[in-house]
């Protein structure tokens, strides 16, 4: 072979060589690049009725607390059965036959037997004692406030064995109904001695409520609300509302003072108590019975007010005639819930109503993450109030190989009410080194702390097994790419 065609074969040779070379690298880096393949998927809000913890309709149980034996088993079996459909419970004990003394062994007896009973039903229960049912509270509350201390003490016991199954004690124990009115304990002095009493008996995770704002403020005083000014040992961060006149006039049948007030910090108008709720109840809950038919309570006007005052419970029997002027109503537009009567709406949006807006996902090639995005809603008209734990899940059906990590990001900053379009992100980043080279499904859950149940979203797709499905992840080895690529 001559000189000139063996230099031509080498620099052939040398061509496909190199070209071989920068087709391999640029291959190899296709690879790093394309080793992912990720699908989203998209997510519709549903008008369906979801069952989660500490929200809701609830209905009402009345227990008078005695020596005599009592068979507290039928007793809340009989009630809880005909009380299938929410997951809350208002339980009224009256402690008036122990008026002019502390409760007695038979009584505490009868009053843990009655917890124990509620312990085993899947109700959250609200809790309210109280002396008096008939609006007669001068025959039944007792004339020292050592004896309500005292009681107050006698109940620890059950306020902190049952904590797990109790989400408010409303009242200070005093007033007609136990709402706080007609007693003869009134004023800063007196309500801050039972409110530091009964703080000082429950556990840090069960909520308080007294019956109206200026109760609150008297109490707690005139913090800025917010959450640095809210501390973990506060009572304000504690202290909630309840309401038993929602909606009954101007007023809320007195809970508001609705007159011109020289008081520091008194409030003296329907709206500035509105906006005083809005604020406070973005971190405490609020809830009660709707009263009285009027225009205040007429649905568009209801769900307005309801929304600024983030309401998380509302009575199931009462007012009658309000809730079936609200059945009457059908809600109209294009969203998911046009055709709905109100009641129903109502019901829908009582505390919080999450869901998926949208699922992002990037793979950041740089530090070989696959980084998640879940962007959520809260339609509801209030807060979720206890911080709950966000995980993905990772499954793989070749495998068998499922991992899970957990999502940043506090649900509780999406207040709802007049902010139900906010969004907020939960987010987490996965090492592509600690995923096998096979393909995942990847699910969302959330569980409510309290409880254990998962929460159950406003969204058209069901939960599974392992949660909400969100996305899948295909993850590739060298040749298994190759293969792909040459499908292509």
């Amino acid at each position: 072979m001559s000189r000139t065609k063996r230099s031509m074969c080498y620099s052939i040779v040398l061509i496909l060589l190199l070209t071989a070379a920068v087709f391999s690298g640029i291959t190899i880096m296709n690879y790093y690049r394309e080793r992912i393949r990720m699908e989203k998927y998209s997510f519709t809000e549903s008008a369906r009725e979801l069952h989660n913890p500490e929200r809701g309709f609830y209905n009402l149980y009345c227990f008078m607390i005695t020596d005599e034996e009592a068979d507290y088993e039928q007793f809340v079996q009989d009630y809880y059965s005909k009380d299938r459909n929410t997951s809350l419970a208002l339980i009224e004990i009256n402690l008036q036959n122990y008026r002019d003394c502390e409760i007695s062994e038979a009584g505490l007896k009868n009053m843990t037997a009655l917890f124990r009973m509620l312990n085993e039903f899947d109700k959250q229960i609200i809790v309210r004692f109280l002396y008096d049912w008939h609006g007669e509270i001068e025959k039944y509350e007792p004339d020292s406030m050592d004896i309500i201390l005292r009681h107050m003490e006698q109940a620890e016991y059950v306020l902190r064995e049952f904590s797990s199954k109790i989400f408010v004690v409303q009242g200070l124990f005093i007033g007609n109904w136990g709402e706080m009115n007609g007693t003869k304990y009134t004023g800063k002095e007196d309500w801050s001695r039972l409110a530091g009493k009964l703080s000082s008996v429950t556990e840090q995770s069960t909520y308080l409520a007294v019956r109206t704002p200026s109760q609150w403020r008297d109490i707690v005083g005139y913090p800025e609300i917010s959450e640095t000014e809210f501390g973990a040992d506060s009572l304000a961060v504690r202290m909630s509302l309840f309401n038993d006149g929602i909606l009954g006039n101007e007023s809320d049948y007195g809970t508001y003072r609705i007159q011109e007030t020289d008081r520091k910090g008194e409030f003296h108008s329907r709206t500035e108590e509105l906006i005083f709720q809005e604020r406070l109840c973005a971190f405490v809950p609020n809830g009660g019975e709707v009263i009285h038919d009027n225009p205040y309570n007429d649905f568009d006007h209801a769900i307005k007010d309801m929304a600024t005052m983030h309401v998380t419970y509302l009575n199931q029997g009462y007012d009658q005639e309000v809730l079936d002027k609200w059945k009457r109503v059908k809600v109209t537009g294009s969203g998911c819930y046009s055709g709905m009567d109100g009641y129903t709406y109502i019901e829908r949006h009582l505390g919080y109503r999450l869901l998926i807006d949208s699922v992002d996902l990037r793979n950041d090639l740089s530090e070989e993450l696959v980084e998640i995005s879940i962007n959520m809603k809260n339609v509801g008209f209030a807060p979720l109030y206890d911080r709950t734990e966000a995980d993905l899940l990772f499954y793989s059906k070749e495998s068998g190989e499922s991992f899970t990590c957990r999502l940043r990001g506090d649900l509780r900053q999406l207040t709802g009410g007049n902010a139900s379009d906010e969004l907020l992100s939960l987010k987490a980043e996965i090492d592509v080194k600690d995923l096998s080279c096979t393909e995942y499904d990847v699910f969302f859950s959330l569980v409510y702390p309290k409880t254990g149940q998962r929460i159950v979203l406003a969204n058209e797709q069901e939960m599974g097994e392992f949660g909400y499905g969100i996305a899948r992840i295909e993850i590739y080895d060298l040749l298994q790419y190759l293969s792909y690529k040459i499908e292509d």
